[in-house]
């Protein structure tokens, strides 16, 4: 046949059968409506130059306890067990954090010499412990050096030492902890005093 071209006759039948079924789902009144919405969070929030440790990673609650971070400690993300977190020294490895713990200031302080195998301390002992401000409250003053055991499944580290302040604030034992190599941890006793007396209670 003169004109006819091979193909279009299929094209057409597919056109009309296009047709027919919009033409069905308008009769039918159905029509598909998505949606997607969200709660905004902190990340939708601008970019806020010389902000805190805690406000540059909290989570949705803010943290309890807020501080300025000392000059050569980098500040990293908090996690469950660690309100504020930071890293110390030349070699990369001394640690400091802020936490919330249980128990009472004795627990706590026995709980750290325990790490390095010291002897434990009663309530007479504890008294006579140094006392450091934490956040406005007198807290006592640990230190201890040797092999450091965390109780966390990490091997025993020898050469190691610790400085902290365990206070009990409004209720709650509030510690303040550094470890690390025992010369770092000696060279950054009195940054770790100052950044102590420095924390904030939120109100």
């Amino acid at each position: 046949m003169q004109g006819y071209r091979p193909g279009v006759i299929g094209r057409t039948t597919i056109l009309i059968c296009c047709l027919a079924a919009m033409t069905s789902c308008r009769k039918n009144g159905s029509e598909v409506v998505v949606t997607e919405t969200r709660d905004a969070t902190t990340r939708d929030a601008s970019p806020k130059l010389n902000a805190t440790s805690d406000e540059r990673f909290r989570d949705a609650r803010p943290s309890p306890v807020t501080g300025e971070t000392p000059q050569g400690w980098l500040a990293l993300p908090a996690s469950q067990f660690r309100l504020l977190n930071y890293r110390f020294g030349e070699s990369g490895m001394g640690e400091v954090w802020v936490s919330i713990s249980s128990g009472s200031v004795l627990d706590n302080v026995n709980r750290w010499l325990k790490q390095f195998g010291a002897p434990e301390v009663d309530a007479a002992g504890l008294a006579k412990m140094r006392t450091v401000g934490l956040a406005g409250t007198p807290g006592t003053w640990v230190e201890a050096k040797g092999e450091y055991a965390s109780g966390m499944g990490s091997p025993p580290r020898p050469g190691y030492a610790l400085a902290g302040v365990v206070a009990s604030i409004g209720g709650q034992i509030v510690t303040v902890k550094m470890v690390g190599p025992e010369a770092e941890v000696t060279a950054a006793r009195p940054v770790l005093e100052n950044f102590s007396k420095g924390l904030k209670m939120a109100e």
